[in-house]
């Protein structure tokens, strides 16, 4: 038995998350529809780097699944992908060491998240959050700042929750302007459902000047989720990465797989 590491690509718009769920669309369910035809029985073992809800994006995600002794990559690449539908696909599948776990063996994942200040973009509406005013990105990024290193984000995720454990380390985050958009990018050792959104939903607060810093900042010490701001749309946040400790992922392929 053999594993195989896939890196996915996905648009999330039309699918109810990532985690598969009766009679709902998800990206789990597509992909394990598809394996299922191309490796004709059900997938073993299919883990995910991260689990994103309804509408958030990946062009990063990683999944490991159990498969024949004698995988290809290429074909497995090949062949799932002509089985998916065309808002999901495989961008890369290689052959991971027999133990590699995508979601156990994750250091840290990353994600995006864009606002568009100014004037509106129909073409844009989308994949962009849009701002009728302008965001003061210093202000966001000295409130940005404060959330690297540990903390307690129960304020960013819904009160009705199955976490049990809040804390969460923050290794990298704050926004950059890309032209007209500003981009705000965290990365962390695992998020909470919702985090990042509320994150982006309460640092906007803070560039609308309707917030100082430090009432941001005591948000981190475990406060209530009604002390934090709105939940931030869904639709332009995407999974662009997740971060392994060792680069040992990939064995010799067969021959059959290589270029």
């Amino acid at each position: 038995m053999s594993t195989l590491r896939l890196d996915v690509e996905y648009d999330g718009r039309r699918f109810s998350g990532w985690a598969a769920q009766p009679d709902r669309r998800t990206v789990e369910g597509e992909l394990r529809r598809a394996l299922g035809v191309v490796m004709r029985r059900e997938p073993d073992d299919l883990q995910v780097a991260g689990r994103t809800d309804a509408g958030v994006s990946a062009t990063g995600q990683v999944v490991s699944v159990r498969y024949g002794a004698e995988a290809d990559p290429r074909r497995v690449l090949q062949g799932v992908n002509g089985v998916l539908p065309d808002d999901v696909a495989i961008r890369r599948a290689i052959i991971a060491r027999p133990d590699f776990d995508a979601r156990r063996d994750a250091s840290a994942r990353e994600y995006e998240y864009r606002v568009l200040t100014g004037v509106r973009s129909p073409l844009r509406r989308h994949r962009v959050l849009w701002s009728a005013r302008s965001l003061d990105v210093d202000a966001m990024n000295a409130a940005a700042a404060c959330v690297v290193g540990q903390h307690d984000f129960r304020a960013f995720t819904p009160t009705r929750t199955e976490h049990v454990f809040f804390a969460r380390t923050v290794t990298r985050c704050g926004w950059t302007a890309h032209g007209d958009e500003l981009v705000f990018t965290v990365e962390a050792d695992a998020f909470l459902r919702n985090m990042v959104r509320v994150l982006v939903g309460s640092l906007i607060q803070v560039g609308l000047g309707r917030w100082e810093t430090t009432r941001f900042a005591d948000l981190l010490d475990g406060a209530a989720r009604p002390d934090a701001g709105p939940t931030a749309p869904a639709f332009p946040l995407t999974l662009i990465g997740v971060r392994y400790p060792d680069d040992g992922l990939e064995i010799d392929p067969p021959a059959s797989a290589r270029g």
